[in-house]
């Protein structure tokens, strides 16, 4: 008994550091119609953000650890300015880069599209080509939600642009 729970505890620990076998990010874009803006999060797993940073710009960020680079969030934000857009009826947005924080193996960035009006919307594109420069078998999952209005939309290299119209 002793050796069989031992084989299932040795099991588990080994099974949790193989490196994941998918290539997905989750984005949420939810309209906040207090602060009449979008709110939007997007998970990436941890692996992957640092495999793009040291294959797109040479840096070994150690993300998540008491030696993380200085300036990963800079790097990160560059990132996404390049990989990551939002039209709002028509109009490409600029949004802030609120920052990330860590949960077990993803990191969730924040960023924000501020003013935008509820009553003059009537389209929001959004094209996300993370990680698809790096990774062929990339998905980015994009969930839109403006009051009860919602879409998702599975984005690859191929088609990495989705629409929602109210």
């Amino acid at each position: 008994m002793k050796k069989i729970l031992l084989l299932l505890v040795l099991t588990k620990f080994l099974v949790s550091f193989v490196p994941h076998k998918f290539y997905v990010s989750v984005t949420n874009i939810n309209y906040a119609e207090k602060s009449s803006s979008f709110q939007i999060t997007t998970r990436i797993f941890i692996d992957d953000m640092e495999s793009l940073l040291l294959e797109r710009y040479g840096i070994k960020a150690k993300l998540a650890t008491d030696q993380e680079l200085a300036l990963a969030n800079d790097y990160i934000e560059k990132y996404f300015r390049s990989k990551f857009t939002v039209k709002i009826n028509g109009d490409y947005q600029k949004y802030t880069f609120l920052g990330k924080k860590y949960d077990t193996d993803v990191v969730i960035c924040y960023l924000e599209i501020e003013s935008v009006d509820k009553d003059t919307l009537d389209s929001i594109e959004v094209q996300n080509e993370i990680l698809t420069d790096l990774f062929e078998e990339q998905k980015n999952l994009v969930h839109i939600k403006v009051s009860g209005t919602k879409k998702s939309f599975v984005l690859i290299k191929e088609n990495n642009k989705g629409m929602l119209n109210l």
